[in-house]
């Protein structure tokens, strides 16, 4: 199972452990459409409360280096994005996460 496969199945299933053992413990989220940068704890303590409903998730790219994915990203306030997300990886895990998100109509 690649990389992103195991993220997926870990956010999918809210398995803080996996999410534990497949992210950097020098892991950064940069989100560039709020300008936030979030750490492996914030990040984990984000996906398991739920607010996160990603659909239609599928793998563009990956290699040992990189991982490209696209996904509907559904918040509990009711918006929807489009997500485009690259992966860095480091030691066999994610150490970095960049996305782009467009908003779709409700």
């Amino acid at each position: 199972m690649s990389i992103l496969e195991k993220y997926n199945k870990a956010m999918d299933n809210k398995d803080e452990a996996a999410m534990n053992e497949i992210l950097h413990d020098d892991y950064n989220f940069v989100m560039h459409k709020s300008g936030n940068v979030l750490k492996k704890t914030d990040v984990i303590k984000w996906a398991m409360s739920g607010d996160i409903k990603r659909d239609k998730t599928r793998i563009i790219y990956e290699n040992n280096e990189i991982g490209i994915e696209h996904a509907f990203v559904t918040f509990d306030d009711g918006n929807v994005e489009a997500v485009m997300a690259v992966f860095k990886y480091k030691d066999g895990k994610i150490i970095s996460l960049e996305t782009g998100a467009t908003p779709m109509p409700k």
